[in-house]
């Protein structure tokens, strides 16, 4: 293969011992045959890539996960036996168990190639204990951080035992969560409603969500306004921002008192004060960890963390490039930014080719963090030469953005800082300063190699050549009005960031967190927002008055750096088990008798009569939120969505209720009376009136103003972007 062949030449110029491997010759004894390796890993797109590799004398299988694990419709802990799991094969997995089986007995040798880390180490420890009866092959362990043929040769190479304190560590982190689980879901469904369930992790990231959006629903936003003006030399024009008046900053908190200082200034001649330049150095950050560029493809690409682990497992795993299957970028579950000397000399190798005048002397190290487990190397390319435009053809249009932004990253981090010079104008104007800046990069160093650089970060503003005491001329003046912004909700990515400021999850359990909360519906996703449900917000207050002691930063954190310990073998895992267990197992059987259910009262009554059988409806709360049923259930099974508010067309009796769109089934807010009332808001509407007309609010969230609460009312200004029209009389169809 060409790959293969360009890598053993490569070898050979550097000096490097070859690292091919290939199958033994055949013994001159008769009856021995010759080695044959069954190699497990975890996926089908794994699996054919490194195929491609090994060549002949190799089997390559896919686990396709854990094929042994904890049962799901029981406990499958026992407690009285020092916590020992009951496991199970996986429903389902039987027949690739026993076909895995049948490979290894008529295999020489056995390599299990699971992932490195925790949940890999367990999967090779669980297949180990299945296959050894069946077969007389050695098993061993291999681990690799990239898919490449030097890397898997080398790990073919050098084969390993398990790591047991590894899977211990795996061990008590399954153990633990099985028993906060399997002991906090039934108390939900007792007090609660059937159906519920809560997880250690989850529960804490909820609590988080649910805080902020308390702080968000709490924030009363004050007005506040700001005063451009237009000033120009010759044929240039540029804007500045009052910054000073009668030597201090100006609190401008209404139209008057901004009217008043223009009409004071307005004849002012205008004359620039003072000049400052000042010159930044930007440094180029690390390569990727997986909470980092979970981030960045939110912020940057509008991705999910869901999506971005996806789209990076394919990447990782193997892309065909024409004739070769490569794994483009190395393992994406780390929390280390450091990047081995093979590496580095890789990038360097390539910057001295293309830039040379953006290299350092020496290579760039990044510390990595007392937290980080360093496992892995950081995210980053496994070959710099397969620059994001030369496998662009072979790629997906997500997996081209992503593989682009991880590239970029890792190569921007070998190299030379860049400089940003900015120059500060002061403009005198009677009594007020006006201020403008300008920005521009003097030396571009790393960003050479960022072509996602926004014009921001490349200029910003242009200004004429100015001098102090020149008197220049002054436009138009522009007050503004703006109200305080209150906190924002979480988003993927800063839900991310939080988790691993707080030490709560691991790179591999940052993802699944969001989409567990979602997909139980305790939260919602809204314009890329995390927003707690009612139900969420229920969930969230029983555990947290009940559990305080667990549904806590500083518990899930501390428990992460006690995994640690068991996995470098200071501590006993079963050992740690108990003594958070007793205590647990004691408040549960507390609250099980004191907490009073809720069961019921959760049900309110409601106005509306069920127009089906004229009784009256009761407001209930289901797994996506509240909804009205008739009273008459069973013998009546009529339901329908809840009045948001009555509508506010003149003549109209109906209510706001939430729609959906046949054909894109996204969530809409119409009027009951439709087709006679056409009434439509994109926006959800909030119990609360506006001050000034009377039609409902409704909250509203936009890149410039993050979430705001709105008057629904074109023709009112309270609060009302003009730019925004958001009732209309289309069609609901």
């Amino acid at each position: 293969m060409a790959e293969v062949e360009a890598e053993k030449n490569e070898a050979k110029k550097k000096g490097e011992k070859k690292l091919s491997v290939s199958a033994p010759k055949k013994s001159s004894k008769k009856g021995k045959s010759k080695k044959q390796v069954l190699l497990i890993v975890e996926s089908p797109a794994k699996a054919k890539t490194i195929e491609h590799y090994l060549g002949t004398g190799y089997t390559v299988r896919a686990s396709m996960g854990h094929l042994i694990d904890l049962p799901k419709s029981r406990l499958a802990i026992d407690v009285e036996n020092n916590f020992q799991p009951e496991y199970i094969t996986v429903r389902g997995r039987a027949k690739l168990l026993k076909e895995l089986q049948k490979e290894a007995k008529k295999s020489t040798e056995v390599m299990l190639a699971s992932d490195n880390d925790r949940e890999g180490e367990a999967i090779a420890w669980h297949l180990n204990r299945a296959l050894k009866d069946k077969t007389e092959a050695k098993i061993s362990r291999i681990v690799f951080n990239e898919i490449t043929p030097v890397a898997i040769k080398e790990a073919v190479k050098n084969p390993r035992e398990i790591e047991e304190s590894k899977v211990d560590a795996q061990k008590a982190r399954r153990v633990l969560d099985r028993l906060v689980g399997y002991n906090l879901s039934p108390l939900l469904w007792k007090k609660v409603k059937n159906g519920l369930s809560a997880g250690r992790v989850q529960s804490v990231a909820l609590k988080l969500i649910c805080e902020r959006e308390q702080e968000v629903e709490n924030f009363i936003p004050e007005e506040y306004w700001s005063v451009d003006a237009d000033f120009s030399k010759g044929r240039t024009k540029f804007t500045a921002q009052l910054v000073q008046y009668k030597g201090i900053k100006p609190e401008l908190k209404n139209e008057d008192s901004v009217n008043k200082i223009i009409d004071e200034i307005k004849n002012s001649e205008c004359v620039v004060n003072e000049i400052k330049e000042t010159e930044k150095t930007v440094k180029p950050k690390p390569p990727f960890t997986t909470s980092k560029l979970q981030q960045a493809s939110a912020n940057k690409l509008g991705f999910t963390s869901k999506k971005t682990m996806q789209i990076a497992q394919q990447l990782y795993e193997g892309i065909q490039i024409g004739s070769t299957r490569v794994g483009l970028i190395t393992y994406m579950r780390t929390d280390s930014v450091r990047i081995s000397q093979t590496a580095s000399a890789d990038v360097r190798n390539w910057l001295n080719d293309n830039f040379p005048q953006d290299l350092p002397k020496t290579p760039i190290e990044y510390s990595v963090g007392k937290s980080a487990q360093d496992a892995h190397e950081g995210i980053r390319p496994t070959y710099v030469k397969y620059t994001p435009d030369s496998v662009k053809e072979y790629l997906t249009r997500d997996q081209f953005r992503l593989y682009s932004i991880i590239w970029e990253r890792f190569v921007s981090s070998q190299m030379n800082n860049a400089k940003s010079k900015t120059t500060s104008v002061d403009i005198k104007a009677g009594d007020a300063i006006f201020r403008v800046s300008a920005s521009r990069l003097s030396y571009k160093g790393f960003y050479n190699v960022i072509k996602t650089l926004s014009s921001k970060e490349d200029v910003s503003g242009s200004l004429p050549s100015l001098k102090t005491g020149e008197v220049i001329n002054c436009g138009k003046f522009y007050p503004e009005q703006h109200f305080t912004q209150g906190p924002a909700r979480y988003t993927d990515a800063s839900i991310v960031k939080v988790l691993e400021e707080k030490g709560i999850g691991r790179p591999s359990t940052y993802a699944p967190i969001i989409s567990v909360l979602l997909d139980r519906y305790y939260i919602t996703r809204n314009n890329k927002q995390l927003v707690p449900t009612t139900l969420g917000k229920i969930i969230c207050k029983i555990l947290l008055e009940s559990f305080p002691e667990v549904i806590n930063e500083q518990f899930t954190s501390d428990f992460e750096t006690t995994l640690d310990k068991v996995e470098q073998g200071s501590l006993v895992w079963n050992d740690m088990i108990r003594d958070f267990y007793t205590p647990f197992k004691k408040r549960v059987d507390e609250v099980m008798e004191s907490q009073e259910s809720l069961k019921g009262s959760l049900d309110e009554p409601s106005e509306e009569i069920c127009e089906k059988c004229g009784k009256p409806m009761v407001k209930k709360l289901g797994r996506f939120g509240y909804f009205l049923a008739c009273s008459g259930f069973p013998e009546c099974h009529n339901t329908k969505s809840i009045p948001l508010a009555k509508c506010p067309r003149k003549g109209c009796n109906g209510s706001i209720v939430a729609r959906k769109n046949k054909g894109r089934g996204k969530e809409f807010y119409g009027c009951t009376n439709y087709p006679e009332c056409n009434f439509i808001s994109h926006f959800k509407p909030i119990d609360v009136s506006c001050p000034k007309c009377g039609w409902f609010m409704v909250e509203k969230f936009d890149k410039k103003n993050g979430s705001y609460k709105s008057c629904i009312n074109p023709d009112c200004d309270y609060l009302h972007s003009q730019d925004e029209e958001e009732i209309n009389s289309e069609s609901l169809e």
